[in-house]
């Protein structure tokens, strides 16, 4: 039976979206970190999936470095750009874009409460 490795991944450098696109972009694209994130995130389901690492380790590993935070401050500062670029805040459907992201933020952060 073969054998399978329990290491999560050997990885000896990443190239970002956002060093492929420097030059491009100047910078300015704030989403290129985004499919590394979801990579990241998901080489650790794998790892779970697999039976190489304890999910609760994993589990309390990223409470511990407050990925919930990060993530639902992404939420909390897309909501304030909606909100700072209305030209009028009263304006129902730019309010309610804006609090929608406000509410998945809470969301994030009432998930993570409950683990």
């Amino acid at each position: 039976m073969e054998q399978q490795s329990k290491a999560l991944a050997r990885i000896s450098r990443v190239e970002t979206s956002a060093e492929r696109t420097a030059g491009t972009s100047g910078g300015e694209d704030l989403a290129v970190p985004a499919p590394a994130a979801a990579a990241a995130l998901n080489l650790l389901a794998d790892a779970v999936r697999r039976g190489g690492a304890d999910h609760d380790d994993i589990v309390q590993a990223l409470k511990a470095a407050g990925v919930h935070e990060a993530f639902a401050s992404v939420f909390d500062a897309a909501s304030e750009r909606v909100m700072d670029a209305a030209d009028d805040p009263y304006d129902f459907d730019e309010r309610l874009h804006a609090d929608n992201l406000a509410g998945a933020a809470s969301d994030v952060r009432r998930a993570f409460h409950w683990l």
